[in-house]
């Protein structure tokens, strides 16, 4: 690909960035780049965490968080905020130098640093929205919970090499590194090495994403060099289109590689996205009562590669690295090692059969079939849905066909994205009407499937699984919509359905509007208040439809926009659950914990709720918009 190409993917960011007044910040800058990371499997969300912050005379800064789904690995962004300025030429946009990576990803990193030593916690302002991150960062709870800090800057440049009179895109590594402090918990001091990791996040990354539709970044794990140790193996096949090997794995291996990937390592398991919620307790016991006993006990590992390099070490086949690296089965195992090892159980004795299969002179489509074959046969610990093996689906193809038919009371017509990058693949096809396209599909006009999935679910009463976003949620839709258990009723997607899912999505990104980002916004909750407001009123409303109560969707449907009366009663809405949310959380992060349902259910049936659904304003709104 040619330098030049990367920067339409830049300005596609850009303008899909832009605000009514056509200026472009960086929070809307992260949230467009977000998705791609979720579809490389870099992150488990594109739910972020949003808490800017910036300090030019301690030279740090940070944009927003996450925190992973096994919650072990904290991921910092930083977004390069002179490389969204429109007014650069390209020539200025590209890097060509390590060094200019670098000095911004310290920032990130002098974020943590300050943050961990915990005094820093006290010189920031109660309304400073890094505050609660720092605070959680320095806690003993942080700094036991977090083993990886991950830096992503976020910089709409081109990473190149000019070597020779050729400018042409590269790729840029950053070595891993270490931070170690000293803390004290019950008087005892104890050490913790955190493991830093820093990437960047350029167009190169985007522009690959989007020719590769949405596959993850193939991951390559270098045993030697990583590990220090080569892995003697035997050959138990060798076939036209794959071979496999058979090896023993030290735990310490193992946990390992979950330290450095997490569930990166997992990404084409079938239940890759189904969370571990705990150690499984019998590969724990085995761990501590007969560790020697546990390569008899457990069923072992099963990882796929595209491709691999073995060598003849004193005349014994040892396997140095894989590319492509995959566990398709046994992922309960690996993330089980880990937290067994995490709350300090000995590992040292513990061993763990795998069988690797490597892909050979096959395509991605193919391969995808292998591995989701041995996935399927191989896996025999729960049952797996047809919804963890394929995510398509009829029912999206008439969400498709409907948005392309159906015309709004004012004219225009929504763009449903089932495949990534379709609309900009659109607008390319369409030549010199490119521009035509982009005008009758506004960004506030078009949703992404993901997207879809968080609208339809947010009406309804699970806003702490909204908040986990991502695939989860995805799943979630499609177990609602097209539901595999026998006798289960499949939703009708007709024209009714359609014109309800366009007035949730209006309803749901008008509080997006109302609740506000940066320093004018209600809170720094907004991705929580909007769902747990909407299932307050869906709970008022819909929820109560035995007695034919219903939220009026088609009104919204027609005007098309929030009535300023019912903006009026969403705001105030979303201002009490801001300050509820905070009130009953278990814990300071409250972004975090958000996600549980406990917190929901206390919010649910507060007294505070009670209170304000039975004002008269709040009466007197319900009844002008239900049916």
């Amino acid at each position: 690909m040619e330098v030049s190409e990367l920067y339409k993917y830049r300005q596609d960011v850009l303008d899909n960035s832009k605000d009514e007044d056509g200026f472009i910040e960086e929070q809307s800058v992260l949230s467009q780049v977000l998705p791609y990371l979720l579809d490389a499997k870099v992150v488990d969300t594109e739910e972020c965490y949003e808490t800017y912050g910036l300090s030019d005379e301690d030279n740090w800064k940070i944009n927003a968080y996450i925190v992973n789904d096994s919650t072990e690995r904290l991921q910092l962004f930083v977004v390069d905020g002179d490389s969204i300025d429109e007014s650069l030429e390209e020539e200025q946009l590209n890097v060509s130098i390590k060094a200019d990576y670098e000095k911004q990803l310290k920032q990130g990193l002098r974020f943590f640093q300050k943050a961990v030593k915990g005094d820093f916690t006290n010189k920031l302002q109660d309304s400073s929205p890094v505050k609660a991150l720092a605070h959680k960062i320095s806690s003993e709870t942080g700094i036991v919970q977090f083993d990886v800090i991950e830096i992503f800057l976020i910089s709409l440049s081109a990473t190149v090499s000019n070597q020779g009179n050729e400018t042409k895109p590269r790729k840029v590594h950053f070595k891993d590194g270490n931070y170690k402090i000293k803390f004290e918990i019950d008087g005892d001091t104890r050490t913790k090495d955190f493991l830093i990791v820093n990437r960047v996040i350029d167009l190169n990354f985007i522009a690959n994403v989007i020719i590769s539709r949405g596959h993850r970044e193939p991951l390559t794990v270098n045993f030697k060099r990583d590990f220090e140790r080569r892995i003697e193996v035997i050959q138990a096949a060798n076939e036209k289109n794959f071979e496999s090997y058979l090896c023993v794995l030290d735990a310490a291996v193992i946990a390992e590689l979950y330290k450095r990937h997490s569930s990166r390592l997992l990404e084409k398991n079938v239940r890759s996205f189904l969370q571990f919620k705990g150690v499984n307790k019998g590969i724990k016991n085995t761990i501590r009562t007969q560790p020697e006993q546990f390569i008899a006990f457990n069923n072992g590992l099963t990882i796929t590669a595209s491709s691999a390099n073995v060598a003849t070490y004193k005349k014994v086949l040892c396997l140095e690295s894989l590319t492509d690296f995959q566990i398709v089965n046994g992922g309960q195992t690996t993330a089980s090692i880990y937290f067994s090892q995490k709350e300090g159980l000995d590992i040292s004795k513990v061993k763990v059969m795998a069988k690797i299969t490597i892909a050979k002179d096959i395509d991605e489509k193919e391969m995808d079939s292998l591995i989701s074959n041995i996935s399927r046969y191989s896996n025999t610990q729960s049952r797996v849905s047809n919804v963890d093996l394929n995510s398509r689906s009829p029912q999206l193809r008439k969400i498709k066909s409907l948005s392309e038919s159906i015309v709004t009371p004012s004219g225009c017509k929504w763009f449903f994205e089932r495949a990534k990058g379709e609309f900009n693949t659109m607008v390319r096809k369409a030549g010199s009407n490119g521009a035509r396209k982009k005008k009758e599909f506004p960004n506030s006009k078009r949703f992404s499937k993901e997207q879809l999935a968080k609208y339809y679910l947010a009406w309804g009463e699970q806003p702490h699984v909204i908040k986990k976003g991502g695939e989860k949620v995805f799943r979630h839709l499609m177990e609602a919509i097209e539901p595999k258990d026998e006798g289960a009723d499949i939703i009708d997607i007709d024209r009714v359905f359609y014109e309800n899912l366009i007035a949730k999505i209006i309803l749901f990104r008008g509080m997006e509007k109302i609740y506000g980002q940066g320093k004018n916004a209600i809170g720094q909750l907004r991705s929580a208040v909007i769902p747990y407001s909407l299932s307050i009123l869906y709970i008022t409303t819909d929820a109560k439809f035995e007695q034919n109560f219903k939220l009026d969707l088609g009104r919204v449907w027609r005007s098309e926009y929030l009535e300023n009366d019912l903006s009026e009663f969403l705001t105030m809405l979303m201002m009490l659950v801001n300050e509820l949310i905070k009130k009953y959380s278990a814990s300071d992060d409250y972004g975090e914990y958000s996600k549980k349902e406990e917190l929901w259910l206390a919010i649910k049936h507060c007294r505070e709720i009670k209170e304000f659904l039975k004002n008269e304003f709040t009466i007197r709104i319900i009844k002008k918009y239900t049916i």
